[in-house]
C-alpha cells in the first residue's frame, strides 16, 4: 500500500466548487473524530445512509482535507447523459448489482486503495429500512474489500441530512439550515480475521464489526442506544433495491 495520496481529479473539483455554496447555505456541519482519519494511504469509509443526499456531508469534510473519496455507484448512474460524464471524470467506480461484473467493482476498489485514494462503501447497500433510521444488516462488501487490501475501515456516522431531504423525498426542505452531525470513529479491528481460512464465516463476522461500530458512533449523536436487534429487510418483505415504500407495480389482471 502506498502511503501517498493521489491528486484530486479536476471533474471532482469542479463539482465540489459549485455544490460547496449550497450546502453551505443549507446545512451547517458538526463534525467529531477527524483524529481518526488516516494521514496517508489509502483507507475505506463506511457511512450509514438515511438520506440520499448524506454522501455530501462527510465527503465534504474529507475534501477539505485533500481527500476524494472513490464512490462504489451503480452502474445506472454511469449510463445517464450527464451524470454519467461526470461520475467517470471524477473516477468513480460502477458496481454492476445482480450480475457476474459485480466483481469488477471489488477489483477497481482494490487498485484505487493501492493508490493510496479513499474507497467509500455503504455497507447496508441501499437507504436504511429500519422505521427509526438505525443502520440495518450490512451487506458483505466492505469486509471482502478491507480483508483483500488490508486497508483500514473508518466507520462514519451521519444524522440530520434526513432533515434536509427525508428517505425517498426528490425535493429538499430548504426553509432553514438544518444541522447535519458527522462523526469518524476509530478504524474497526480486523486484523485477527485476514488469517482465517472460512472466508463465509469471515466476511460475515467483519461486516457485523463494521456495522456494530458505525451503530456505536451514531449512538453517540443520538444520544440513546439503538434497537437491540438490526433490522433485517428480508424478514419484513421489504425488496433490498429502489424505494420499499412505493407500491409495486401491478400487470394487467392485479398481478405484480
Amino acid at each position: 500500500m502506498i502511503e501517498h495520496r493521489t491528486d484530486v481529479p479536476r471533474t471532482y473539483r469542479v463539482v465540489a466548487g459549485a455544490l460547496r455554496p449550497i450546502f453551505r447555505a443549507a446545512t451547517r456541519y458538526e463534525v467529531s473524530g477527524t483524529e481518526h482519519v488516516p494521514a496517508s494511504g489509502g483507507f475505506i469509509v463506511t457511512p450509514n445512509h438515511v438520506s440520499h443526499i448524506d454522501p455530501f456531508p462527510w465527503a465534504h469534510v474529507l475534501y477539505l482535507r485533500g481527500i476524494a473519496p472513490v464512490f462504489l455507484a451503480k452502474s445506472e448512474l454511469f449510463q445517464t447523459p450527464v451524470v454519467g460524464q461526470v461520475m467517470r471524470g471524477a473516477q468513480q467506480v460502477p458496481v454492476y448489482r445482480e450480475s457476474r461484473r459485480a466483481v469488477d467493482a471489488l477489483r477497481d476498489a482494490v487498485t484505487a486503495l493501492e493508490q493510496g485514494r479513499c474507497v467509500a462503501v455503504y455497507p447496508e447497500g441501499s437507504l436504511t429500512r429500519d422505521p427509526q433510521l438505525w443502520p440495518m444488516r450490512g451487506k458483505s462488501g466492505a469486509a471482502r474489500l478491507a480483508l483483500q487490501s488490508g486497508a483500514p475501515v473508518i466507520p462514519i456516522a451521519t444524522w440530520g441530512a434526513q432533515e434536509l431531504l427525508p428517505p425517498y423525498a426528490r425535493v429538499p426542505r430548504l426553509h432553514r439550515r438544518h444541522r447535519v452531525q458527522i462523526r469518524f470513529g476509530p478504524p474497526v479491528d480486523l486484523t485477527d480475521l485476514a488469517a482465517r481460512p472460512d472466508e463465509r464465516h469471515v466476511a460475515a463476522e467483519a461486516t457485523d464489526r463494521i456495522m456494530a461500530a458505525i451503530t456505536a458512533e451514531l449512538e453517540q449523536l443520538r444520544g440513546e442506544p439503538a434497537p437491540a436487534q438490526r433490522h433485517d429487510p428480508s424478514t419484513h418483505g421489504q425488496q433490498v433495491t429502489g424505494n420499499y415504500r412505493r407500491a409495486p407495480r401491478t400487470r394487467p389482471g392485479g398481478h405484480p
